[in-house]
């Protein structure tokens, strides 16, 4: 208490040790506005709200830690991952403070943002330039992956496609979380998808608590984790051009196809109702829960996770030269399709 009898909140003389100490305990937003009338309760977990800006934080921090306490990571380890820009700036945050060494293996997709915060954090940079026969990056990178890890001394590979910390990283933090701040059961999980393990991971902390609970995929026209035809993508951070080997189709009741043009209306959308600034991945959860919304029983408890900041996206989904230049058209139709 101050001396004008004020009482002081006690949280405020908390400190934190590290920026990593600080990854997790994002809030819960309910999206009324979107959603006003619907007779359905809508909530977006605020994982953009992470310090590094994504919900890469989690899997990077709880990788890494883990494998610092167990001795698979150490000191003199030289970290190795394939991404396309948020687990680089996670990985890149983490090493920092704990004093590894990084090498981020990077395609020209990855937006001028996203490369120029990696460099920042003192990553090396490896930039594949060959496409796949999917005709996206994603197998080269994690070919020049492999490559590196066999020539470089005392590298690991963080492998966020098959590592199971990955997964673990959100049963333990974003789902559990989740579970104390909604105090309430659960009813429909929707979650966009690219390694799958953060759908896995919520989903399966969530189900201890309702075992009826339905799981949403929202994933990328054109990816083919679902076994849908490979077309042209231009968003990075959902879907994939390989089924990851973490991938579990029996633990999702269905899946959305969004294309890059829907996932731009659905991030103008979130900005214009709710104030929220969020990346391409956010745009395409948005959309889908605009078609999906109408057809739940009312009463419904539907939860989101928006995994990314809308300013890594400023010179694409929020310019307008870039979007003019999409060739998928809005017409493609969105539809649930049960697994």
């Amino acid at each position: 208490m101050n001396k004008a009898g004020t009482v002081l909140n006690p949280t405020v003389n908390q400190v934190s040790d590290s920026i990593v100490a600080c990854v997790g305990k994002t809030p819960l937003v309910q999206l009324k506005r979107l959603f006003a009338d619907s007779g359905v309760d809508v909530f977006a977990k605020m994982e953009l709200m992470n310090p590094g800006g994504s919900m890469k934080d989690r899997p990077a921090r709880y990788i890494i830690e883990q494998g610092l306490l167990d001795g698979t990571i150490h000191s003199g380890t030289h970290l190795i991952e394939s991404t396309s820009g948020n687990l680089g700036i996670a990985i890149a945050t983490i090493a920092r403070v704990y004093g590894l060494t990084f090498t981020c293996v990077v395609d020209p997709k990855i937006t001028k943002t996203n490369l120029n915060i990696i460099k920042a954090l003192g990553a090396n940079i490896e930039m594949v330039q060959e496409p796949d026969d999917q005709g996206g990056y994603l197998k080269t990178r994690i070919k020049r992956v492999k490559e590196l890890v066999e020539m470089t001394p005392n590298a690991y590979w963080i492998n966020q496609y098959a590592n199971q910390r990955n997964w673990q990283a959100y049963y333990h933090g974003t789902a559990s979380e989740i579970v104390e701040q909604l105090n309430a059961p659960v009813d429909y999980l929707v979650m966009a998808v690219s390694t799958t393990g953060s759908i896995l991971g919520t989903s399966r902390r969530l189900r201890e608590a309702n075992p009826n609970l339905k799981v949403i995929a929202v994933d990328a026209y054109g990816s083919v984790i679902f076994g849908t035809p490979s077309a042209p993508r231009e968003l990075p951070g959902i879907g994939s051009s390989r089924v990851p080997e973490l991938f579990s189709r029996d633990e999702m009741d269905a899946v959305i196809h969004v294309n890059d043009r829907q996932s731009v209306e659905g991030c103008r959308s979130l900005l214009e109702a709710e104030g929220i600034f969020a990346g391409g991945s956010s745009g395409a959860l948005i959309y889908a829960l605009k078609k999906l919304v109408p057809t739940l029983p009312a009463g419904s408890r539907v939860v989101t996770i928006l995994p990314d900041r809308g300013d890594r996206y400023l010179d694409s989904v929020y310019d307008e030269a870039w979007v003019n230049k999409l060739s998928q058209p809005m017409e493609i139709v969105p539809e649930v399709q049960f697994t």
